[in-house]
């Protein structure tokens, strides 16, 4: 399948793998490097938005993986982060998995859509897992945010995805 797409841009490329879950061509892309991990496609989805719509995980896992992913970009026709899509996807465990690998990479879960609608808003009434685990991650930001003491002296902020 990587040879189907060899005349495509590495971005191109690594759209195409994430829509197709082709672990092997998003490693091979990553190697080969001259990509942007949020380049879009022409309705303003990056490889992660479409990662999360396919329910292609193990190539979401390498997309979230790369250090300069931006967890929480901004389709144009809908104005909907990865984490509006992952909403919509009806496998439940496949919609478990990505909804906790996106909050753990640190998807802002404020953001509104063109609906104005943040994923808490989003979601159905008998979400309760799921509005469980943004509630978590609510809760989890805002004690990283306001209760963890700083060492930085000259009140600049910091990152607050800093690996582990």
């Amino acid at each position: 399948m990587a040879e189907e797409i060899k005349g495509a841009s590495n971005n191109e490329r690594l759209l195409a793998a994430a829509r197709l879950d082709n672990e092997d061509l998003v490693i091979e892309v990553f190697e080969e490097g001259g990509f942007d991990i949020n380049c879009q496609d022409g309705l303003g989805n990056t490889p992660l938005h479409i990662a999360v719509a396919n329910g292609s995980t193990d190539v979401l896992e390498h997309i979230l993986s790369h250090e300069a992913c931006d967890v929480d970009p901004m389709n144009k026709l809908e104005k909907a982060t990865p984490l509006h899509l992952a909403l919509r996807i009806e496998h439940i465990a496949l919609r478990r998995h990505i909804i906790e690998s996106l909050l753990e990479a640190g998807a802002n879960t404020y953001i509104k859509d063109k609906n104005g609608e943040t994923v808490l808003d989003a979601l159905s009434p008998g979400e309760t897992e799921i509005r469980g685990l943004i509630r978590k991650a609510r809760a989890d930001a805002t004690v990283s945010r306001d209760d963890i003491a700083s060492d930085d002296e000259d009140g600049s902020a910091g990152s607050g995805s800093e690996e582990s």
